[in-house]
């Protein structure tokens, strides 16, 4: 062959590889900056806008690499759900569940510092995969599902029925979920010692050893009308409550809550002056209702564990019941920035509260000497995923919410299943 020939076919490679790997990189930056803004605003306030200015490019050259917000959005969670998927798979070799699980969190607490120090790429959070709407992310995040529920099975404890490793699972991941919402307190430093903390008390639980199940039983009502949305419009905060946990922020249009009201938009900002005062509403009911919860459940228990047992159960109970619930913690991600900060400041608040709640069980003897503060987080994470249990396990029962649920986030993930009479870690 010609020389001539041959080089201006070399060269004409060599430029496609350089084009090629050119448009990875910018696509891969494009991904990676889009899993950020999802974090920090939901999808729905991710706009192709805010993810060309954060990488200097027009909105329009985004086109090129993603054509629509749907498609750059389901590729970030793809790869998001990848990396974390990973991680679980680097576990997996150890050979019983508590290795397994203990083993998640040294990695994942790892993963979280690298990504802090801007060493590692960031972790989707999950709260706003039912408002995406795609078949193909819902079963990337069935096959995360599935494969941290392998961590939790072992052959010789056959008898634990679907309902309780299902249960399991999902506590392990609404555990995971919700540190972006304390870890921003921890400098990243500290990520490693705290991991190991949160591992302990999942895997141990709080309560001291041999301490029963007792909780008592609260009858909550909603907290007191102090709110910029009169008493009369509770029916707007049920709602834009319900709509806030299922879609997020942005999901819960006007249009939606009037349409669950049969209302029309006149007729909402006839009642309601802003969609925004509403939200911060529906917070302010939330903080209420908590504060009175904790409250309520301080008064009924004799001691330390069976307070935080009462309170586990009552909002628990509250959450998957149907009926009225409460804001998801979660819900703050997708608020706008301009939003977050007071939400945020009440939830410090209320894991504060938590905090002095668990020190007086260690101080009584009737839990186990933990980090209070990781473990109020814990119990904000516990009961904030709660919402979701009955999508990952259908048809479970309150009485299999209890066993399978709740007693293990107090007494530990694979303590005694009270149900069958065995134990998980004899």
């Amino acid at each position: 062959m010609d020389r001539m020939v041959l080089n201006r076919q070399l060269m004409s490679m060599n430029k496609t590889r350089r084009s090629t790997r050119k448009y990875d990189e910018l696509q891969s930056t494009l991904i990676e900056t889009t899993i950020r803004l999802i974090n920090r605003h939901g999808v729905d306030g991710m706009t192709l806008t805010h993810v060309a200015d954060e990488v200097g490019l027009a909105p329009k050259a985004i086109a090129y690499y993603f054509k629509k917000k749907e498609q750059l959005a389901i590729a970030s969670y793809l790869r998001g759900l990848e990396r974390f998927e990973n991680l679980v798979q680097a576990c997996e070799a150890e050979p019983e569940p508590v290795q397994r699980i203990a083993r998640l969190f040294e990695t994942f607490f790892e993963f979280k510092r690298r990504g802090a120090i801007g060493c590692a790429g960031e972790l989707i959070i999950p709260n706003d995969i039912r408002a995406l709407n795609s078949d193909e992310v819902n079963e990337a995040y069935l096959a995360l599902y599935r494969r941290i529920r392998g961590l939790c099975v072992d052959p010789d404890h056959a008898f634990l029925e679907r309902a309780a490793l299902n249960s399991r699972s999902h506590l392990v991941i609404a555990e995971l979920n919700w540190t972006p919402a304390w870890l921003r307190n921890i400098f990243p430093e500290e990520y490693g010692r705290v991991g190991s903390r949160a591992a302990d008390i999942l895997l141990k639980g709080m309560a001291a050893p041999g301490r029963e199940w007792s909780p008592k039983t609260l009858s909550l009502l909603d907290g007191p009308q102090d709110r910029s949305i009169d008493s009369s419009d509770e029916s707007f905060i049920r709602a834009a409550t319900q709509l806030i946990n299922e879609h997020g922020y942005h999901g819960a249009s006007v249009e939606k809550i009037s349409a669950v009201l049969s209302l029309s938009k006149g007729a909402f900002y006839h009642r309601i002056k802003t969609k925004d005062e509403l939200i911060i509403a529906c917070f302010d009911s939330t903080f209420d209702f908590l504060k009175n919860a904790i409250s309520a459940a301080e008064a009924a228990g004799e001691n330390g564990l069976q307070r935080l047992q009462t309170l586990a159960l009552a909002l628990v109970q509250r959450q998957i019941s149907g009926g009225p619930g409460i804001l998801r913690p979660s819900a703050i991600t997708s608020l706008p920035e301009a939003l977050q900060n007071s939400p945020l400041g009440h939830f410090d608040r209320i894991a504060l509260r938590l905090s002095g709640l668990i020190s007086d069980g260690i101080a009584d003897g009737s839990m186990r000497a933990v980090d209070p503060n990781v473990a109020s987080h814990m119990f904000i994470a516990m009961f904030n995923m709660s919402v979701e249990l009955p999508f990952f396990a259908p048809g479970i029962t309150l009485e299999q919410v209890i066993d399978h649920y709740i007693r293990p986030s107090l007494s530990g993930l694979f303590a005694e299943n009270q149900t069958s009479g065995k134990s998980f870690t004899s």
